[in-house]
Order: structure tokens, then C-alpha cells, then sequence
């Protein structure tokens, strides 16, 4: 057994060497360009919708599609951005879900611990950060290992660097009650099996149970999302974690399951059970969902084309969320095009962050988004952690990936689209909110930093594609 000063000095080294290598990388690696003539080469004829029982007929189609026109302020970019979507996607829209808004750890937690509770034949978690956090009283090891002698199949995919603080102890007690658990990535190269990466990491946090329900978001399974109001560990105000998850149920939560089983194979996890005694999801919501899984090492960065797409064919507003802000050149420049011919951009970014080198990349965009009319709003009543965008009140995304580098050229992510008023509505309307916690950000007065500062804010910006 390694002492506690041992283990200290190895993880100092791993995370020194891990560096290294990401700087290399970055250095070499650069954004996708996005494919102009994707917007003329599909039609709103091409795009796929599917329900519970396979894809629905053009009839159905048309329909789905002439209600969801309806609602956005010109249909015609609508349809255009949805054939770009699923060119790009390699995924079709799913009509027939149900979604409900989890916030912050207070709703998601919960939520989470009750779709496991209620799981009766197989579980599947997938997450960057995966710890043994507590919800009610309740230790998730505990709960897992309950169901799994209850019977259910667990299996466990976590991020080899994302979880690396991670007792050792935890997963082998896991283990050690029948749940399979799959390390993506293993940091050592020893354990790696052919799949070493410092770099390329699995940025995703998923929870799917018996196929027919599912959390997807930004919460990992992280004790920090147990600093919410009320909680023991809460020392201020900035010590509580914000964030976004949604709860699905319906016929798309077959394609989270693919994307899950798609990274078991690749990771070398033991042969799947088939799942024949899933009764498949009902289809008895209102809601259109298609699913972004990107996989950059693969060259499918869908989420970073799909929202440029999103943005050039806004036509009234776009409001994101966003908890690490390091934009490309070409997602910056689209947004201050879109500002520029009228659209009402707002970004809600943090005022401080458990990353304050990735703070400084914030920061040194700012005067450039300001001066096109965007409206920068930092909220500074805890640390924001959330993945939001809607635009024109009808399109939303919400998911893992952020709106930086990494997420583009280096991590695996998955991001839920909805297509409709009702989950637009309610994003927009808890955008709105969230800025009563929020400073407006004023360009004449950010033109006062001192050199220092601004010095500061390009020497970190020199590293963007790292953070």
C-alpha cells in the first residue's frame, strides 16, 4: 500500500505529465470547418422523425414537422437548420418524449437516485466525475449494490482523468457485488488496452434505466453538486454549483442507449446481455428530441456544427448558458453576426469559476462580443456550471459540451435537442431568472481593466484550446 504522501507525489507527476502531453496536442489540433453547402445540399423533405414503433410515415412526418414551423418566427429557417442538424447529427428526431427540467443538485440527485431505485432490469451510468455521493442520506454505492442484488445489471463507464481523486475502493466495492465497471481511457498505460489518451477524455453524464427513462446534462455524479441550500459542506453563497439536466422518457432514449453501448465495445467492457425483456419506452409525450453524441477523435464534432447551424439561422433571439466560454473564431464570429443583423444574443456566463485560467480566456472575448451588441450578464451567486442555449424559443440544446475547445476537438459529449415551445419556453423563462443573480456586464466600463489584467487575459488566451 502506497502512504497517503506517495499516492500525493504520483497523482502531482500524472497531472504534470498529463499537461505536457495536452499542450502537444492542442497545440497541433484545430476546429472542424464548418461545411457551407450542408444548408443548400438537404432539404426539410429529407429529415427523419421516428416514434416508438419505427419511423413515422411522410403523413406523420409533414404533420410533426407543419406543428413545430408553426412556432418558430420563420419556418423556413427552422426546416433548413433541421435538415442541416440531421446530415450532421447521423441521427434522426424522436416525436413522442417527455421532459422535465432538473436544476442544480437539489432536483437532479433526487431524481437520480429515484430512477435507480426504480430500475428493475438494467442500469446504465455513464459520467466524467462518478464518486460515492450521497442524496437523502443514501450512499450511491449502497443503492447500486442493492439493485444489483435485487438482480438488475449495472454497468459503470467513468473518465479515467475526470475521476482520477476517486478512491480505488469504491469501484472494486462495486465491483465486487456484480456490477461491471469499464474505466474510459485508463490514464496508466499499462491498464489502457490500446485506448491511451491523456487527451481524449468521456465528457458525458448519463444515467439510463431499463431503456425507457433518462438523465442527461451536465451534473456529474460529484459531490459538489451536494453544496446546494441547506447542505453541510456550503461555507458561502459561491460554494453552490448551478446546473442543467433533463429527464427523458420516450422513444429517443433508445439512441442514448446505442451511444452507451457504442463506447462499452470500444472500451473493451465484457459482452453485453441482450435486453429482450425491456418492454421499449412509451410514446405518449409531446416532445421532438434528437440526441448529439460527438466523438472528435472519430471526426464527428456534431455538436459544434450543429449550433453554428443553430446560430446562422436565428432569427429572433439566441440566450446561452454557458460554463466554460472559450468560443472558436468561428463560433464568436457567428455570434456577433447574428448581433449584428438584429438577433437578441445574451450569454450568462460565470463570474468566477473553479478554473480561473479558463475565467481569463472569458474574459478576453468580451470587448469584441460587446461592441457587436451582445449582452454579457455573470452571475455571481455560486459557480455555474450549466450547458443551455434556445434559440427563437423553439430550439434547445442541452447537454455536457461547452462552449470551448475541448469540448470541440477533444472530448466525447452528448447533448439532447428539443424541438418545441413548451421545453423552450421553460429554459427561456429560467434564463430569465437566472439573470436576477447576474451583473450586466457594460463595455465602456470593462474598457477601464488595468493593463495587467488585460495582459493577463491574453497570456491564458495563448492556451484556449487546452482549457
Amino acid at each position: 500500500m502506497w502512504a497517503n504522501s506517495d499516492m500525493s507525489a504520483f497523482l502531482a507527476i500524472l497531472r504534470a505529465v498529463a499537461l505536457l502531453c495536452c499542450l502537444i496536442l492542442a497545440g497541433c489540433a484545430d476546429a472542424p470547418v464548418f461545411d457551407e453547402r450542408l444548408a443548400s445540399t438537404h432539404s426539410a423533405s429529407e429529415i427523419e422523425i421516428m416514434g416508438a414503433r419505427g419511423a413515422l410515415s411522410q403523413k406523420q412526418s409533414k404533420a410533426v414537422l407543419s406543428r413545430l414551423a408553426a412556432q418558430a418566427p420563420d419556418a423556413g429557417a427552422l426546416e433548413r437548420h433541421l435538415a442541416v442538424e440531421q446530415a450532421v447529427a447521423e441521427s434522426p428526431l424522436f416525436a413522442g418524449n417527455q421532459i422535465k427540467i432538473l436544476r442544480d443538485g437539489e432536483q437532479t440527485f433526487p431524481a437520480m437516485f429515484a430512477a435507480i431505485q426504480g430500475t428493475q432490469r438494467y442500469l446504465y451510468l455513464e459520467y466524467y466525475i462518478f464518486e460515492d455521493v450521497s442524496c437523502n442520506g443514501e450512499q450511491l454505492a449502497d443503492v447500486l449494490i442493492a439493485k444489483a442484488q435485487q438482480g438488475v445489471r449495472i454497468q459503470v463507464i467513468y473518465d479515467g482523468i475526470g475521476s482520477i481523486t476517486t478512491p480505488e475502493d469504491f469501484f472494486a466495492r462495486l465491483r465486487g457485488a456484480g456490477i461491471q465497471v469499464v474505466q474510459f481511457n485508463p490514464p496508466n498505460p499499462l491498464h489502457a488496452g490500446g485506448h491511451f489518451s491523456l487527451n481524449d477524455r468521456d465528457h458525458r453524464k448519463m444515467l439510463i434505466a431499463d431503456g425507457t427513462v433518462v438523465i442527461v446534462g451536465g451534473v456529474n455524479l460529484s459531490s459538489t453538486y451536494q453544496s446546494g441550500p441547506g447542505s453541510s459542506i456550503v461555507t458561502s453563497p459561491q460554494d453552490v454549483w448551478h446546473d442543467t439536466d433533463l429527464e427523458i422518457s420516450g422513444p429517443v432514449v433508445v439512441q442514448l442507449e446505442k451511444l452507451f453501448q457504442e463506447h462499452w465495445r470500444e472500451q473493451g467492457g465484457p459482452p453485453m446481455s441482450p435486453q429482450n425483456d425491456s418492454p421499449g419506452p412509451n410514446a405518449d409525450g409531446s416532445e421532438v428530441v434528437r440526441i448529439i453524441g460527438s466523438a472528435p477523435r472519430r471526426l464527428k464534432s456534431r455538436y459544434y456544427v450543429t449550433v453554428l447551424s443553430a446560430i446562422r439561422n436565428s432569427e429572433k433571439n439566441i440566450w446561452m448558458t454557458a460554463a466554460y466560454f472559450a468560443p472558436t473564431h468561428r463560433e464568436k464570429e457567428d455570434l456577433i453576426h447574428a448581433a449584428r443583423r438584429g438577433v437578441d444574443v445574451r450569454l450568462l456566463l460565470p463570474s468566477h469559476s473553479d478554473s480561473s485560467p479558463a475565467l481569463h480566456v472569458q474574459h478576453s472575448h468580451y470587448e469584441a462580443l460587446l461592441r457587436s451588441g451582445v449582452k454579457i450578464y455573470e452571475r455571481n451567486d455560486g459557480i455555474l456550471h450549466s450547458k443551455t442555449m434556445v434559440v427563437d424559443g423553439v430550439w434547445s440544446i442541452t447537454g455536457s459540451s461547452n462552449f470551448d475547445y475541448r469540448s470541440v476537438l477533444f472530448n466525447d459529449e452528448v447533448d439532447a435537442v428539443v424541438i418545441g415551445k413548451n421545453t423552450g419556453e421553460q429554459l427561456s423563462t429560467l434564463f430569465e431568472g437566472d439573470i436576477q443573480h447576474a451583473q450586466a456586464i457594460d463595455l465602456q466600463a470593462w474598457r477601464k481593466r488595468s493593463i495587467f489584467t488585460k495582459m493577463r487575459e491574453q497570456f491564458w488566451r495563448l492556451w484556449e484550446k487546452l482549457l
